[in-house]
């Protein structure tokens, strides 16, 4: 089987196994967003119920905030295609969210039950895969949902036995959350684990993320202009994140103001 470029890198950092299908801990997501690879064992652990059970009671009493996957550890099960959803939330505005989840919240209460929750995650996933696997995301949901296995975020949305609901607030709180203790973590990864970044190292951060060819090209011209002593603190440095987070945004509000031929005063910008 050919394996996609995010199935092969979830394969990678899944460290554990549960009837069957591979899983990701709480652990593993994490260290899959901050580095290129870890050093992983011959095989992934197998679980048995009575683990899984103990693992899922932690993530149940677990209080929600931007230490929440950090806390957890390695309690916890996520799929792969709970692996996309999260990955999409890293990287994609929260205006796409709102929508999908209008469109399921029929009665206008703003919020969702758990069947819901799936069809959420497979239009979400659906969108951002059809650019890498086809429809891999979509059978994933689809899988996930048939399986019946508590993951992570089911006992965390839904609670164990899987009878609560969803508030967009709730879940809009656990987006931001996981923004923030991604952006967190890698601060303190450029930073070298102090509290400000300089700007070179905030410029190794920028280039991490692109193509590895013309790196040497970028580095040069980063020390050609920047100067030494500036530092970025981390509440500029998640300022930053936030506005990538929500270019696309950015770019349709510019296409309207434009397409109105209006200016763009500063209290709207």
């Amino acid at each position: 089987e050919r394996l996609s470029l995010r199935k092969y890198r979830f394969m990678h950092f899944a460290s554990v196994e549960y009837e069957g299908e591979c899983y990701m801990t709480p652990r593993d997501f994490l260290f899959s967003v901050m580095f290129d690879q870890v050093e992983r064992k011959a095989s992934a652990k197998k679980l048995t119920k009575k683990e899984v059970d103990a693992a899922l009671l932690c993530v149940a009493k677990a209080k929600p905030g931007p230490t929440f996957f950090r806390e957890l550890g390695d309690k916890g099960l996520i799929s792969y295609a709970e692996y996309l959803f999260l990955l999409t939330i890293l990287t994609k505005p929260q205006t796409g969210f709102q929508i999908a989840f209008k469109m399921l919240d029929t009665d206008g209460n703003e919020q969702v039950e758990k069947k819901e929750f799936f069809k959420l995650q497979r239009i979400i996933g659906k969108e951002d895969d059809l650019k890498t696997a086809g429809d891999e995301t979509v059978f994933r949901g689809a899988e996930q949902e048939s399986s019946g296995v508590n993951t992570m975020l089911l006992i965390h949305f839904f609670g164990k036995e899987g009878k609560e609901k969803l508030r967009y607030s709730e879940f809009f709180r656990f987006m931001e959350n996981l923004q923030t203790e991604v952006q967190e973590m890698e601060f303190i990864k450029f930073s070298k684990g102090l509290n400000v970044m300089r700007k070179e190292d905030f410029a190794e951060w920028l280039l991490y993320f692109t193509d590895e060819e013309n790196n040497d090209i970028y580095w040069q011209n980063v020390k050609d202009r920047i100067e030494a002593g500036e530092n970025i603190s981390l509440e500029e440095f998640k300022t930053f994140c936030k506005f990538t987070n929500n270019l696309e945004d950015f770019s349709i509000a510019m296409q309207m103001f434009s397409v109105a031929n209006r200016p763009v005063k500063r209290g709207k910008y």
